[in-house]
């Protein structure tokens, strides 16, 4: 069998003779000579039809665009006056000697030329998988799988390990509303998916493990609000023996590494990167994510900055206390026997940090409440019971009770991050099938009903 090769690596066989497969991009005449651009992964191909080879000269008048081909034929260089600076392909072309039709195609429902911003997100989303074949789509994709290559390259030379944790497990109070997931073999009760990994990287800490990542997918039952989707992406990290410093060192230097490695045209306005206190950047800023681009007409410019010292706790509308971020951080060191003790609550300091980048937040993290009495005290000042705690965070409590290691990280959100690289509007242009606002799939059409055998099965009944 003849092997095959990708469109991209075909300049480099002048005089050979290859087989290329892929999409008809375009069709056309020149005289009664026929050219079509065939289109793979890598790139475009011209490929030309002479009336001499009559048999695949036929078949060729018979091409429409999306058609899938494989050919077979001659590379050879073109004409001077025909070369194409503009692609990678552009000195060659080939001369083909055989076809075969491997599919063929209706009419897209949608333009796949140009970056299709201006054709309706419901159409867009309903034939994702046409919408990813232009150009801008498909190196979103590709832009995307290098970004986390990168990350897992750099972070396995730092020796972290990479751990996959469950997605079935507890619904526990976590800020966000909680998708839960009936269980059939345990009637009435429910699984929840991960708003993220906070607590079993934890646990991955108390197991020793010292240094631990994971390309997590989170989920969060939220409304509608902003650029947000039901579930998402972020790179989870978490260290032992480490403070602030060490965790915020690091994560900078993998972002400045990472730009300059995959983005050298991008200018990060300031290394080290700023730092801004909470209290700092709502005074001047009005925003706790502050945008410090000295020119926001730039989009080449990255302005990263840290974002610190933020409240621990807020009050909600009924009065009660919540935490701002994370009831898993520890307070600074300052503010620890008010913890504590549960005094001066309003003005206890968290370890929280964020790391914000051009206005958007693309992370959080935060050293953690390693010993159980203080992760206790703060779900009592939040209005927990002893008997409720035990009951949602027993099992954190009691590892804890064995030896548990200092430890802290962070979670940047892969989705944003890739999206302001990428120079996009919205995260929905760098996930290959993204949802709606609401959490709808025009593709899919889920959320769907089930027949009732199914909600049987798991006891449950809808009411209207």
């Amino acid at each position: 069998m003849q092997h095959r090769f990708l469109v991209v690596e075909t300049a480099k066989h002048i005089g050979e003779k290859v087989k290329v497969q892929g999409w008809v991009n375009t069709r056309r005449a020149h005289g009664k000579i026929l050219f079509i651009d065939l289109r793979d992964i890598s790139g475009i191909l011209q490929v030309v039809f002479v009336p001499s080879n009559k048999e695949v000269y036929d078949i060729a008048q018979g091409l429409r665009p999306e058609w899938v081909v494989e050919i077979v034929g001659q590379i050879v260089k073109r004409p001077e006056q025909m070369v194409n600076p503009k692609i990678e392909t552009g000195q060659v072309e080939l001369s083909a000697e055989s076809m075969v039709i491997l599919s063929k195609s209706e009419t897209l429902p949608l333009s796949i030329e140009g970056p299709g911003y201006h054709i309706g997100e419901e159409t867009r989303m309903k034939y994702r998988y046409l919408d990813l074949r232009r150009d801008r789509m498909k190196l979103n994709l590709i832009m995307r799988h290098k970004i986390i290559k990168f990350i897992r390259d750099f972070l396995d030379k730092e020796n972290f390990v990479e751990v996959e944790t469950p997605i079935l497990t507890k619904s526990t109070p976590e800020g966000a509303r909680d998708y839960i997931v009936p269980s059939r073999m345990n009637p009435g009760k429910f699984y929840a998916l991960p708003q993220s990994p906070q607590q079993y990287k934890q646990l991955c800490m108390v197991a020793g493990l010292e240094k631990y990542y994971q390309i997590a997918r989170c989920f969060r039952d939220e409304d509608p609000r902003g650029d947000r989707q039901p579930e998402f992406t972020q790179l989870d990290m978490e260290m032992s023996f480490v403070e602030r410093e060490d965790v915020m060192e690091l994560t900078e230097r993998m972002f400045i590494t990472l730009v300059k490695t995959l983005y050298p045209q991008k200018k990060i306005q300031e290394i080290p990167f700023p730092r801004i206190t909470y209290k700092e950047a709502m005074k001047k800023y009005k925003s706790d994510r502050p945008d410090v681009r000295k020119d926001k007409h730039d989009k080449d410019l990255l302005a990263f900055c840290w974002v610190v010292d933020f409240p621990f706790f807020e009050k909600t509308d009924e009065g009660k206390w919540t935490f701002t971020h994370n009831p898993f951080s520890a307070a600074l060191p300052e503010y620890r026997d008010d913890l504590l003790k549960q005094e001066n609550i309003e003005k206890i300091l968290t370890s929280q940090y964020d790391i914000v980048l051009n206005g958007s937040e693309i992370g959080g993290g935060s050293i953690r409440n390693h010993r159980p009495e203080a992760l206790e005290v703060v779900f009592e000042i939040m209005g927990y019971k002893k008997e409720e705690i035990h009951d949602k965070f027993g099992h954190m409590l009691q590892a804890f009770e064995y030896g548990a290691p200092p430890h802290g990280g962070i979670a940047p959100g892969l989705d944003r991050i890739v999206s302001i690289l990428q120079n996009e509007p919205n995260i929905r242009e760098v996930i290959a099938f993204p949802k709606t606002g609401d959490g709808r799939d025009f593709m899919m059409q889920a959320p769907s009903e089930v027949n009732k055998k199914q909600l049987k099965e798991l006891h449950i009944k809808i009411s209207q």
